[in-house]
């Protein structure tokens, strides 16, 4: 990818993340009876987006001390370690998955064996 294409994806990326930044403010706002400046919603964007370079190039760092390409699970729990309530959240939703799973693979193994 070129520099000028990266930029175009960067900058289109920005504005997808602004207008949903902006759903969601308009629609709390709504809700609460107040009003954001469009000054309040491009500011927490861009908190938003530094939020997830940061994030993004931590979970890239620690595939790669792994010696993987590619951002698994642990990298994300790893990051969460210093976040306690997350932590927790992501545990939970990884064990709900994982109690999906074996339920699937066990109705699957029933209708096959009939």
């Amino acid at each position: 990818m070129s520099e000028t294409e990266d930029q175009a994806l960067h900058e289109r990326l920005k504005a997808a993340l602004w207008f949903s930044i902006g759903k969601i403010v308009d629609e709390e706002t709504l809700k609460l009876g107040i009003n954001a400046t469009p000054q309040f919603i491009g500011a927490l964007t861009e908190m938003v987006w530094a939020q997830i370079e940061s994030t993004s190039a931590d979970l890239e760092s620690f595939a790669k001390h792994a010696g993987r390409s590619t951002i698994s699970t642990e990298d994300v729990m790893l990051l969460s370690r210093r976040n306690d309530s997350l932590e927790s959240f992501l545990k939970a939703y990884l064990d709900k998955q994982k109690t999906g799973k074996k339920k699937n693979k066990t109705r699957s193994s029933e209708y096959s064996d009939n």
